[in-house]
């Protein structure tokens, strides 16, 4: 669905009181562009980082702020703005104003909405990447969930504060594309899927290992966003620093061996496997129990490395085998490997990105081309939260076909 499914929507938008409140003034622009009608409704501490007449001339409309607007009240004109929307969007949705819609406080004018209205309501987390992971918050986006609040995000990346994690406000035009998409809040609901993401270790010795570069952002993009939609979801991670999406099951791996075992231990009773992970491919033949010290080795090191288990094939060589869905890193003939990747791991999707200084390791956004038996599809540049979400409603039309044994 594109951004036209926005045209003539009235958007109820709500500015909490972060950092991030910043990026609403462009969101209003580009739900403006979709053809959305918006208004503005904002928290007092919203008002600290970014004025009201900004969103009033970007809006066209009067922000609100206050239960306590005596014009506007005069006429219960809480209860009228929750009755002309047809949508509520939280962004940015702080851990305060998150715990205070769990709680069902109605303690200022944006939470008495969120109470007051019928329409659909959605959040979108922006905060510090230890509060995101905190249990606390975890737990009031758990119960917000349960009741039917759609949660957008967070992204994962560098913050304000120095740090980096999840806890990023989804970018603009991301939470656009996410509420032009209403239908497929909880279309995954009754999958079972299985992600690996991050990448594996292989230990030299109690200090040195081998491995494959990988953030395992888009992996936990893709576990996100399928928990989001409504799917039970299982992520096997290898060594990262990332926070646990909400809804996701983790189970945390280092080695080849070891995610192999994660992996096909619950391969069979999945729904769909997305092998998001860089795998290493080799492995020490052997592994020194102390650590190797230059002056015994002459100052040169010569290792002999042994085969990892193949995951992806395994898990398609399965007889009760999931939809498969493996990844391509790639620094050139981007197209012909992954579509020999394809074929040769019997695959029934792959997705495909080019790396290298500034593509696909340690960034934000991506693109990826995705490849199938008899089609391809490409996905443009974007943030990798709505490539995940890309790449779902690509899947979800897939495996219908797949299991039937039509080509799609």
């Amino acid at each position: 669905m594109t951004d036209n499914a926005l045209a003539g929507a009235r958007v109820l938008l709500g500015v909490g009181g972060g950092i991030a409140a910043y990026k609403a003034a462009d969101l209003v622009r580009r739900l403006r562009d979709a053809g959305a009608e918006v208004r503005v409704v904002m928290t007092p501490n919203a008002a600290r980082f970014v004025g009201a007449p900004t969103f009033q001339a970007l809006s066209g409309n009067p922000v609100r702020d206050s239960l306590w607007d005596e014009s506007a009240e005069a006429a219960m004109g809480h209860i009228e703005l929750a009755r002309w929307a047809s949508q509520v969007l939280v962004a940015p949705a702080t851990a305060d104003l998150i715990a205070r819609l769990a709680q069902g406080r109605a303690d200022d004018l944006l939470t008495t909405l969120c109470l007051a209205t019928a329409a659909p309501v959605a959040v979108a987390p922006a905060m510090n990447q230890q509060m995101w992971a905190h249990p606390a918050t975890q737990a009031n986006v758990a119960t917000l969930r349960e009741r039917g609040v759609r949660v957008l995000g967070p992204d994962s990346g560098g913050q304000a504060c120095g740090e980096f994690g999840a806890g990023r406000l989804m970018e603009p035009q991301s939470l656009v594309a996410a509420l032009a998409m209403p239908s497929a809040a909880r279309d995954l609901a009754g999958w079972r899927v299985l992600v690996s993401a991050g990448p594996t270790f292989e230990d030299i010795d109690p200090v040195r290992f081998i491995g494959n570069r990988s953030s395992g952002r888009m992996g936990f993009s893709i576990a996100a966003a399928a928990a989001a939609r409504g799917a039970e979801t299982t992520l096997v991670a290898g060594p990262v620093v990332l926070a646990t999406p909400a809804g996701v099951r983790r189970i945390d791996v280092r080695s080849a061996r070891q995610m192999h075992e994660a992996v096909l231990g619950l391969a069979g009773t999945s729904d769909v496997y997305v092998g998001a992970a860089a795998v290493g491919d080799f492995r020490p033949d052997q592994v020194a129990s102390q650590k190797l010290k230059k002056t015994a080795t002459g100052g040169a090191l010569e290792l002999r490395l042994v085969r990892n288990p193949d995951i992806l094939a395994d898990v398609a060589a399965l007889d009760e085998r999931p939809f498969v869905v493996g990844f391509a890193a790639e620094t050139g003939h981007l197209e012909d490997y992954a579509r020999d990747k394809l074929e040769r791991k019997r695959l029934d999707l792959i997705a495909a990105n080019e790396v290298g200084p500034g593509r696909g390791f340690e960034t934000d956004d991506n693109a990826l081309l995705l490849l199938w038996p008899g089609g391809r599809e490409e996905l443009p540049r974007a943030g990798k939260r709505q490539l995940a979400d890309a790449l779902l409603d690509r899947i979800v039309r897939l495996r219908p076909a797949s299991q039937e044994g039509i080509t799609p």
